[in-house]
């Protein structure tokens, strides 16, 4: 561990795995204290993504103290391709990237964290993805003091908290009269929701994977889904998750059996459907498995005090249909000056490969066709 100051703060460089799972109740704390965090940032989403996906000798955490007291953090690995980047903690599976930033003490702590990030990417590019918008990572970046460029990421969508009635009223009435008959025939089916807990967490996986395979089959699964490292790294997340209040994990079931999952992870400021799995019988039985989570999930973000509904990553068409608040996430790279031609070279990679794909979706508009058309059957 190595460190340097910053007026009364203290910066360190942590690269133990042990250490990094000793800060569970700090980091925690400061996750609390950091009004723009997601439940991405949460210690137990972090370390268990790390247990299941890290690579020894990869792990960069900066780390801002103010005496004992954590009061912010950057939670990094290094990887050495297609160049040397240091990228969140999270990967892929993690649909939002934040630092963490003590509130009342965001004037100190942003240039302390931005000169202790500074001096960490002496050998690399930063390559900080899926930065939500108003994210504590802005202000990292209007301070940093080397090159940087800032891309777009990922397009989200999001609903208010609302009452399930008003949000069916900002849909079109014709939509607007298909969901209220659909959530008829939701209830007249019978379904009960059980909320998992943390006990119950290992089992209640297996069976959310499994309905999410069923539902998936032969339709494109996402490939990670199916990993046992996902699985794992799944079920010890939420089991701690759920434990803290940062996850829930409903099971809607059926004369006792459950034909439907889902997790959702929690945040002061939002409710976030992670994911999903539905028996495809359910349509045989005309339940509307979107109807369902939705109005579920909705109720229970409008009894929790949380203001936003996420959908998470994806622009599908199915969520459209419920007339979503569009959000953009955000592509940050930073380098030292000394750098700056490497992150150049990145970041045209990056925009030469962006430009590729949207050629290929011009070109191919029957592709764009036949993949909605697979989205619809997902919600059906």
């Amino acid at each position: 561990m190595t460190s340097g100051s910053a007026g009364a703060l203290s910066v360190t460089l942590c690269r133990d795995p042990r250490q990094f799972a000793a800060l569970e109740e700090p980091w925690n704390r400061l996750v609390r204290g950091c009004p723009t965090a997601t439940p991405f940032q949460s210690h137990a989403w972090l370390h268990s993504w790390w247990l299941s996906y890290g690579k020894e000798g990869r792990l960069r955490l900066v780390l801002v103290r103010r005496g004992e007291e954590l009061v912010g953090a950057a939670a990094l690995m290094l990887v050495h391709r297609p160049l040397p980047l240091l990228v969140p903690l999270g990967g892929s599976i993690t649909d939002h990237f934040d630092v963490l930033v003590a509130a009342d003490r965001a004037g100190q702590v942003v240039p302390a964290l931005a000169r202790g990030l500074h001096r960490a990417a002496r050998g690399a590019v930063v390559d900080l993805r899926e930065v939500r918008p108003g994210a504590a990572a802005e202000a990292l970046y209007r301070q940093w003091p080397g090159a940087r460029a800032r891309l777009t990421d990922s397009t989200c969508m999001e609903l208010p908290a609302l009452p399930f009635d008003e949000l069916v009223k900002r849909m079109p009435a014709s939509g607007g009269q298909r969901v209220r008959a659909k959530a008829r025939k939701n209830d007249a089916a019978g379904i009960v929701e059980h909320e998992v807990t943390a006990a119950e967490v290992p089992d209640a996986v297996r069976t959310l994977l499994r309905l999410h395979e069923k539902q998936w089959r032969g339709r494109g699964v996402t490939p990670e889904h199916l990993r046992p490292r996902f699985a794992e790294h799944l079920t010890r997340a939420t089991r701690r998750m759920v434990r803290a209040g940062e996850a829930r994990l409903t099971e809607f079931r059926l004369d006792g059996e459950a034909v439907a999952a889902n997790v959702s992870l929690l945040s002061a400021g939002m409710s976030g459907g992670y994911l999903y799995g539905a028996d495809p019988d359910l349509r045989t039985r005309k339940v509307d498995v979107a109807t369902l989570l939705l109005r579920y999930d909705v109720g229970r973000a409008l009894a929790d005090g949380r203001p936003v509904v996420s959908f998470l990553r994806g622009s599908e068409p199915y969520k459209n249909h419920w007339r979503p608040d569009t959000v953009v996430n955000q592509r940050f790279l930073l380098a030292t000056s000394a750098l700056a031609p490497l992150l150049r070279l990145h970041e045209s990679q990056l925009t030469g490969r962006e430009r590729a794909v949207d050629a290929l979706r011009e070109t191919l508009p029957a592709a764009r066709d036949w993949r909605a058309r697979l989205n619809e059957l997902r919600v059906r």
